[in-house]
């Protein structure tokens, strides 16, 4: 086991605050239940009753860069995705420009088990391989269907009895026919694709509440213990470990690692970016996503909920502490940051990327510079209580989408971000859609995979 021996210099004001994946808590706006997490970050077995406290501040200055206004910048062409085996999409975590989805309406709509509720949170995005699209419930089940929305399996794999009953939180990976299923339930667990039969399964220490990362045989996986674990994917057996510095306030997100070139880059709710070696979990370098001298207490909480992603050379990852950063996936230097709270994955393609902050704001970022093309704030004449919570974006059939918890799909021109049209998806969505073979799936939070066409 590999460990490192780090102290926190400023302790935490608000240790064992917490919040289910998505439902970042703020005023006027209804959440179900939060939950918390003591300094080790075990999970407490029932929902904590308490005062609601607003983690949505607005983002430190960002603004339009002068020399960018009416510059325009190239995005690649839509290209189409025959399977999307993790949560990003691939190893690197980055697709870049989806053919998906193209009409931009609803074509199905299929229950794949327990939404969101006080006993459960949906937390893993959907996966798919071999055409088939496969989901976890806010209670542990996992769900088989094909691509027209006819269920093929349905399985339980979370205890029904016992301390951790009420337990939430995990994902899903596919690779070569088999599906890897991460639980809160404090499991990780290889299934056959075809059947939903077990073919190995390990007990941790700790929930998890983030989706595996599967490459090259290897498996990585974070749990809640910000410790980082290396599997064999073919029997489940222990490779390495590495263990980073535990925060006793975090968001109850599932972020999962992105692998590129032997390197795997690790998030964690310290703030921190890890890279370390595939082969043995050697540390290559790490960077924290941290602003210093912020006034605003709930800076403190630095967790990176969204996925790093790995794109033409760079590692760009966000924090909820407010840096959005690009730095060299080799070497560890950091090109460049930019002062924005985000909680959700970044979306780089062609010369710029996509950022979408707490506020509800997207912006585009030219990816050699760090500078800002434009902002759309799209809470912008929105009453306070009114204001959604936006989850995104991803680019498909040459619309900017991000979702939000008023069951909107929203499409804004990639080049302009003004809003283009909108969909209705009928319950509140906080993971990104995923595209595959020109069909967009969104997982809301009620249980149900939308397919929009």
């Amino acid at each position: 086991m590999i460990r490192r021996n780090l102290a926190r210099t400023a302790a935490l004001g608000f240790v064992g605050l917490a919040l289910s994946s998505g439902l970042y808590a703020c005023s006027g706006i209804r959440t179900p239940s939060f939950f918390g997490l003591n300094k080790g970050g075990k999970s407490k077995e029932h929902a904590a009753v308490g005062q609601r406290i607003s983690v949505l501040g607005a983002s430190d200055s960002v603004e339009v860069a002068p020399a960018l206004k009416g510059v325009d910048f190239s995005i690649p062409e839509p290209q189409a995705q025959a399977d999307w085996p993790l949560p990003g999409g691939n190893a690197e975590q980055a697709v870049d420009h989806m053919a998906a989805g193209a009409q931009f309406r609803v074509a199905w709509r299929r229950r794949i088990g327990t939404g969101t509720s006080r006993r459960g949170h949906i937390t893993g995005a959907p996966v798919v391989g071999d055409h088939h699209i496969f989901t976890l419930d806010g209670e542990g089940g996992v769900t088989s269907l094909d691509e027209t929305g006819r269920e093929i399996w349905r399985d339980q794999f979370a205890p029904r009895r016992g301390r951790d009953t009420e337990a939430f939180g995990g994902g899903v990976a596919y690779a070569d026919g088999t599906l890897f299923v991460s639980s809160g339930f404090r499991f990780i667990a290889a299934v056959n694709a075809a059947d939903g039969k077990v073919k190995w399964r390990v007990d941790t220490a700790a929930p998890i509440h983030g989706a595996p990362t599967v490459v090259d045989g290897k498996l990585f996986v974070s749990d809640v213990d910000d410790q980082l674990f290396a599997l064999d994917a073919a029997t489940g057996k222990s490779l390495w470990e590495f263990q980073a510095l535990e925060e006793p306030a975090r968001m109850l997100e599932a972020s999962s690692a992105a692998v590129s070139s032997g390197v795997v880059v690790a998030p964690f709710a310290s703030g921190e970016v890890v890279a370390l070696s595939t082969i043995n979990g050697t540390q290559l370098w790490e960077d924290e996503l941290s602003l210093t001298n912020r006034n605003n207490a709930l800076s403190e909480i630095r967790d990176i909920a969204g996925r790093p992603i790995v794109y033409r050379g760079d590692v760009i990852a966000g924090s909820h502490a407010g840096i959005v950063a690009a730095i060299d996936l080799h070497t560890g230097n950091r090109r460049w940051a930019v002062p924005i709270t985000t909680v959700t994955s970044p979306w780089p393609a062609g010369d710029v990327i996509y950022v979408t902050d707490t506020s509800g704001r997207v912006i585009c970022i030219a990816r050699d510079s760090g500078q800002v093309y434009w902002i759309r704030d799209l809470n912008r004449n929105v009453k306070k209580k009114q204001r959604a919570i936006y989850s995104g974006p991803v680019l498909a059939a040459g619309r900017l989408i991000v979702v939000n918890d008023k069951g909107l799909a929203v499409a804004l021109n990639p080049k302009t971000g003004a809003t283009t049209t909108t969909l209705k998806l009928g319950a509140p969505a906080f993971l990104n859609p995923i595209g595959v073979n020109g069909t967009l799936y969104v997982l809301t939070l009620n249980g149900e995979v939308v397919a929009i066409r």
